[in-house]
């Protein structure tokens, strides 16, 4: 074979048999990994909630026969009696029996409140109060106060000039501040607080709490100057009935100041710790 035909096989050969590197550049390249970090566009499945219409409104909310508000506070006075407590205490001396009664008469604006708390020891009245109070809505859920108070028991009976303030504070907390003022520049005040606490639908635990304030020595009534008396009392009661309540509870009271001084002289405790069981009832 000469020197030309040997120079023409090896050029047809390159042509046939092409170069790795060109198989290389010709292959199908495998899928790039994605990548982690990329911005994808989310795509917004949920549904699309048309907006309540005037139909809808009147099916959610359907006229029930009642009254509006005007037409409520327009349709006359109301009233309601409170017995929230009638019990029986245990005490180290002797047996007690205990009564906090309320009722009151009017409107959502204007009431007129009537009030009886005492107890009787030994056959005889040991102390009770009796209130008549005039009292008038001047923001939500709270009421201005005003009226009278009669105190009796052992020694001389004491009449007081009352105004006060009373409403539920945040928490469903009922709070009451009552100040009084009595004959011969005698001044009181009376502090009062206390909660519902539903722990079923029929179980309820009621704590309260009273103080009472004097601002002079009253020797006649054993009632002593400035911090008179605290009294707390923890309560669970049943409802059987919303309106009718037994309940078993403990009471603690505790006299301070000139008023302990007076209980000591009597041959009294100036603390007392009672078991109750008593009963709760409205209408």
């Amino acid at each position: 074979m000469n020197a030309f035909h040997a120079f023409l096989m090896i050029g047809l050969a390159g042509v046939a048999a092409p170069s790795a590197a060109q198989h290389e550049d010709h292959a199908p390249k495998p899928a790039e990994p994605a990548d982690p970090h990329a911005h994808h566009t989310p795509v917004d499945a949920s549904p699309v909630i048309p907006p309540p219409s005037d139909a809808d409104r009147a099916a959610a909310f359907p006229d029930l026969g009642g009254m509006s508000a005007q037409a409520h506070m327009a349709a006359g006075p109301r009233w309601r009696v409170l017995a929230d407590r009638l019990e029986w205490q245990g005490a180290d001396d002797a047996d007690a029996l205990a009564w906090d009664l309320e009722g009151w008469f009017g409107g959502d604006f204007d009431r007129l409140w009537l009030r009886a708390a005492g107890e009787r020891e030994h056959g005889e009245t040991r102390g009770a109060d009796l209130q008549l109070l005039y009292g008038h809505a001047f923001a939500r859920w709270w009421e201005l106060v005003a009226g009278v108070r009669h105190d009796s028991g052992p020694g001389p009976s004491r009449d007081w000039m009352a105004v006060g303030v009373q409403g539920l504070a945040p928490y469903m907390l009922d709070v009451g501040a009552t100040a009084y003022l009595g004959g011969a520049g005698r001044t009181a005040l009376r502090l009062e607080a206390s909660s519902e606490l539903r722990l079923t639908n029929r179980l309820v635990l009621q704590p309260q709490v009273e103080f009472d304030l004097y601002g002079e020595d009253d020797p006649e009534t054993q009632i002593g100057s400035g911090l008179s008396k605290v009294e707390a009392g923890l309560r669970l009661r049943y409802e059987l009935r919303r309106e009718l309540a037994p309940y078993l509870g403990v009471t603690w009271q505790r006299r301070f100041g000139d008023t302990a001084d007076f209980a000591r002289a009597a041959g009294e405790d100036d603390a007392d710790t009672r078991l109750v069981a008593g009963l709760r009832a409205w209408f």
